[in-house]
């Protein structure tokens, strides 16, 4: 081996060497899965992986950004870490030392946000929030457009809107809401540097530089696998890292999630978490009531917190698609099959998976939604 790879070689091979092993998580141990189509999505996810963690930690350019899908509602491999059928998700990568300016076009987004999070050391998931600014933060301008801007000070005559960035500040996430994304139009987003502050205009790529990316990306793994699979067995609940926990066929009380960041979670937002363990000829029914927000919504999530193919059928439904009752409330029928009722979702075949309940910037924190497994002939199939 040539003596100039030096250290880049070296966490070439740790990063493969780890991906290697990471299958054990779903093929053996206490998070072993059940079932082929479980462990086909447990190496549908190491893919997934593999190129998430490169795109966010080996190729984004602070230097000279631009935002990667990391979550869509149709690219099979961006399905990871608590998705939604509803949302794109895009990353870029930031020097808090340089001044940016983001810019975009709405076009059929029904709600968009700019959040900045930081990196306790490479590659880890951030644990705090550094700023945060949604569409009613960013005026339109004559041109149909917004704009903001993200630096370590507010520029000189710049009153618009601003996140100023910490020392620890690494990844920008934008979020695109639809209720209906299979016909609507995302936001186009932008990203420029406009002040390099005194630094250099061009990446470095010295041996350090590359090894360092190279362990950021394998650093970003582990956090993920430290977390899935989600086993929910023996009816037991699962402890989940922001003190909620999940068990079979229920949902937990909705929560704020303040100003606490586990992973990329919104600071804005209520979450309610809940698992499902159905047999064929039976049928989860949730009743949920719904308090004054911007937007919500339901997913199903495989094992991996992945949304559940969505070429084949909805996984989800939100504020948009959902028909509510005559009281307002919503009932949503989720089995194995799909079912007759007008919020009716298919888990595909999914003997097990997850359930996600998101508000994002409701009036009051949103009531405990109701539960219960009836056999599919009882289950309801009109709204009331």
């Amino acid at each position: 081996m040539s003596s100039s790879a030096g250290e880049s070689a070296a966490a070439w091979r740790e990063l493969l060497s780890a991906f290697a092993d990471f299958d054990t998580q779903f093929l053996d141990g206490p998070k072993a899965v059940r079932g082929q189509t479980a462990v086909a999505e447990g190496y549908q996810n190491l893919a997934t992986m593999l190129a998430l963690s490169l795109d966010m930690h080996y190729f984004a350019d602070p230097v000279a950004p631009r935002f990667i899908d990391t979550l869509t509602p149709f690219r099979p491999d961006r399905r990871w870490g608590g998705d939604n059928t509803d949302c794109y998700y895009g990353y870029a990568a930031v020097d808090p030392r340089r001044t940016y300016r983001i810019s975009g076009r709405p076009n059929d987004s029904v709600m968009y946000s700019v959040t900045v999070y930081n990196e306790p050391e490479p590659g880890a998931w951030p644990n705090r929030t550094v700023g945060l600014l949604y569409d009613v933060d960013m005026p339109i301008d004559v041109d149909g457009r917004f704009r903001c801007v993200l630096g370590p000070q507010r520029p000189a005559g710049y009153d618009g809107p601003f996140i100023e960035l910490s020392h620890d500040a690494r990844g920008i996430i934008t979020r695109d809401y639809h209720e209906h994304p299979e016909s609507g139009a995302r936001v186009q987003w932008d990203i420029e540097v406009v002040d390099h502050g005194g630094l250099p205009a061009t990446p470095a790529k010295s041996d350090a530089d590359v090894a360092k990316s190279l362990r950021a990306s394998l650093r970003f793994a582990q956090d993920m696998y430290a977390l899935i699979p989600l086993i929910l067995m023996e009816r037991k609940p699962v402890e989940l890292a922001d003190g909620q926990s999940l068990s079979l066929n229920t949902l937990a009380p909705p929560y704020r999630a303040g100003a606490a960041t586990h992973g990329y979670s919104m600071q804005d937002a209520c979450y309610c978490l809940g698992g499902f363990s159905l047999e064929p000829g039976e049928a989860l029914v949730i009743t949920s009531k719904h308090p004054k927000c911007r937007f919500w919504n339901l997913t199903l999530w495989n094992q991996y917190m992945a949304a559940l193919d969505v070429e084949y059928g909805r996984a989800g439904l939100n504020s948009g698609s959902a028909v509510p009752n005559s009281d307002g409330s919503v009932t949503i029928v989720v089995s194995t099959e799909q079912l007759a009722h007008p919020n009716a979702l298919s888990t595909k075949g999914h003997p097990e998976g997850l359930m996600s309940f998101r508000w994002f910037l409701a009036d009051e924190l949103p009531e405990h939604p109701a539960t219960t497994v009836v056999p599919v002939a009882q289950a309801p199939v009109t709204i009331s």
